[in-house]
């Protein structure tokens, strides 16, 4: 099992649940209104009224066999619309219950 976390501009709505349920993941936890900026080029997403927009993001706990179907769909995404920005992280999930 893998855990994939999103982070992603507001401005995506919906889209990164209805990708993550295209492929049968049907599983995750959403946080909204998410502060912070991108680590080089990502501008602050504050929610302040300096930086108004916020991120959301999604933890989603799938198969291994997943990611790969689900980190090329975000990534062309991403490409599409640069400038609001998308990161995808994967780590190991050791134990569940």
């Amino acid at each position: 099992m893998k855990a994939l976390f999103i982070s992603y501009n507001q401005a995506y709505g919906e889209e990164i649940a209805e990708v993550l349920e295209s492929l049968g993941q049907r599983g995750f936890t959403r946080w909204s209104d998410v502060q912070g900026r991108g680590s080089s080029t990502g501008i602050p997403r504050y929610g302040n009224h300096a930086w108004p927009e916020q991120n959301f993001a999604i933890l989603s706990i799938v198969e291994d066999k997943a990611v790969g179907q689900i980190l090329p769909k975000l990534r062309q995404m991403d490409e599409a619309t640069p400038a609001l920005g998308l990161r995808a992280f994967v780590w190991s999930i050791e134990e569940s219950i």
